[in-house]
């Protein structure tokens, strides 16, 4: 089987071509990456999200780009994956995951029949012996684990209905742009292009499911005799692959960032248990791997532009979000939203130069606008029956909320053009 480090030379970067390539972080990094694309969409003129040259997805980022070469904006997402509140289309997780029962079944039938002896013998080693032998009975017992406690199935089958809905499609070859979702094959640790020749007979949402299959969390997804996880295992957003596809410009976002209590008053990483802690550690590992592969691509890809947009270090909101509740998930996707204004307007020269000889530009009237809200609030304390209620009316406001953000930035953009 063929993988990404098979890949003859690179095609000369093309002017006026672009890409986009998104890292993963799960639901989190779902409700960011939204909330992000969101800013960028309002706020770049001549950029549309759906008519790009190549899109590059892993993990959480894989569902989202399905979505975009599909022609599903990002605002529609918004209201798919994050606002939860259309029975056909949301993405809760916490209806999405459930345990997953067939690895537990198949680590029961291999488990020792006399299992109950074994352990047994386990704790009177520890008794007699408690290190070596505690390490011991350790051992044996991880080995009774299933590969995977997590069962993503529920969001395969999810995003494949989605999919095969009118205009839309779950196969690599009928995508209107190359679309490329990055796992890692775990037998042998490399990263493999799902999209790629040879890798695009599988359907999107299976590959979508494999590179988000975090390991120890979800088992090993099997794809053509293989089994793949987490697409991120080697790198963060593999831009690479949307460079090497010759666009000129790749627009990469990620959510991971390391966060940095340091300063007065800030909440501490080193207090806040250990899931916390591997959350921190993870993410560093992840950004430094990420700021050699920038380092990298100035060499490979010199006529190519890469801009990365992701939090910042001391942005606590985004640390620190609960991703089972409705209602943190939505602060997360405006905070996202938000605060990726407030970089756009900060950076908006440096931006320019960039995106302009790629046909695109920073809108600066439409970024000092008041913003209008993404995401609509929900009083956490709201009973369900009344939050479920009006469905109907309340998709026609967010159609009219839409058609009415659509004509303050067309207006914005018409005062910009006579200036």
């Amino acid at each position: 089987m063929a993988d990404a480090s098979a890949r003859g030379p690179a095609p000369r970067s093309r002017r006026g071509s672009v890409g986009l390539a998104l890292a993963g972080g799960g639901f989190m990094g779902a409700a960011y990456e939204l909330g992000a694309l969101c800013a960028l969409a309002e706020s770049i003129d001549g950029l549309d999200l759906t008519r790009l040259d190549a899109y590059v997805g892993v993990s959480a980022g894989a569902f989202i780009a399905a979505g975009l070469v599909n022609g599903v904006p990002p605002h529609r997402m918004v209201r798919m994956f994050v606002e939860d509140d259309d029975p056909g289309t949301d993405f809760d997780p916490a209806l999405l995951l459930r345990p997953a029962f067939r690895e537990w079944r198949r680590a029961a039938r291999a488990a020792p029949s006399g299992l109950g002896a074994t352990v047994g013998a386990g704790i009177d080693e520890v008794a007699v012996g408690p290190q070596a032998a505690l390490w011991g009975a350790i051992e044996r017992g991880l080995r009774l684990l299933p590969n995977g406690v997590i069962d993503g199935s529920p969001a395969e089958r999810k995003l494949a209905r989605l999919l095969s809905q009118h205009g839309r499609t779950n196969d690599f070859r009928r995508t209107r742009a190359p679309l490329r979702i990055v796992a890692t094959d775990i037998d042998s640790g490399d990263p493999v292009e799902f999209g790629s020749p040879g890798h695009d007979r599988v359907p999107i949402s299976r590959a979508a499911l494999a590179s988000s299959a975090v390991p120890g969390l979800f088992a090993p997804v099997a794809i053509g005799g293989r089994h793949f996880l987490d697409g991120a295992l080697n790198k963060t957003v593999h831009a690479s692959v949307a460079l090497d596809h010759g666009v000129g410009l790749v627009l990469a976002l990620n959510p991971l960032v390391p966060f940095d209590g340091h300063r007065a008053g800030a909440r501490q990483v080193s207090r806040s248990g250990i899931t916390t802690v591997m959350a921190q550690t993870i993410r560093t590992a992840i950004r430094s791997r990420m700021s050699v592969g920038l380092a990298k691509y100035r060499v490979t890809h010199p006529d190519a532009d890469v801009v990365v947009f992701e939090p910042q270090r001391d942005d606590a909101d985004t640390f620190f979000t609960n991703i089972f509740s409705l209602s943190s998930r939505r602060r997360l996707c405006e905070h996202a939203y938000v605060s990726t204004r407030a970089d756009l307007l900060a950076r908006h020269a440096e931006l320019d130069a960039m995106l302009r000889p790629h046909g695109l530009s920073v809108n600066v009237d439409v970024l000092r606008m008041p913003a209008r809200r993404l995401v609509r609030a929900v009083r956490a304390d709201s009973p369900l029956r009344l939050v479920r209620a009006g469905a109907t009316l309340g998709r026609l406001g967010r159609v009219l909320d839409d058609l009415e953000r659509a004509l303050e930035l067309a207006g914005a953009r018409r005062a910009d053009a006579r200036a």
